[in-house]
């Protein structure tokens, strides 16, 4: 059974960076897809982010290109979300996800989910 602890969220200025962790346990991490998603108040939750280390391949929702990176430790078994440049439309409550089937946008198809980090920012 894998368990994901996501951790870093917080209140930050618009413009201002924040790095999201999220740690993994009881799974194969090194093969495992990673994603990010957020949803916000009266939103459904939406794709961030997700990377796939087998094949060092990484996807972003148009939004957040060139602002957001996802990355991985495989030795600590952790994937992470640096943000850089925040929005006040960046708030939401943000979560990790896993699965073992690849890169896919859709909430569906991840099988595991972490409780989720509140990221606020202000204007």
């Amino acid at each position: 059974q894998v368990q994901l602890v996501e951790s870093g969220g917080g209140l930050v200025q618009a413009g201002g960076s924040l790095r999201l962790s999220c740690a993994a346990s009881g799974g194969t991490f090194s093969s495992d897809t990673m994603a990010w998603f957020r949803q916000a108040p009266g939103k459904e939750r939406e794709f961030v982010a997700a990377i796939r280390s087998s094949f060092i391949t990484t996807d972003y929702t148009d939004s957040v290109k060139g602002r957001f990176t996802i990355s991985k430790d495989n030795a600590k078994n952790t994937v992470y979300l640096q943000m850089n440049s925040l929005r006040p439309e960046d708030t939401a409550v943000y979560y990790c996800a896993a699965n073992s089937r690849g890169i896919w946008r859709q909430v569906r198809e991840y099988d595991y989910w972490g409780q989720g980090t509140q990221v606020t920012v202000s204007s």
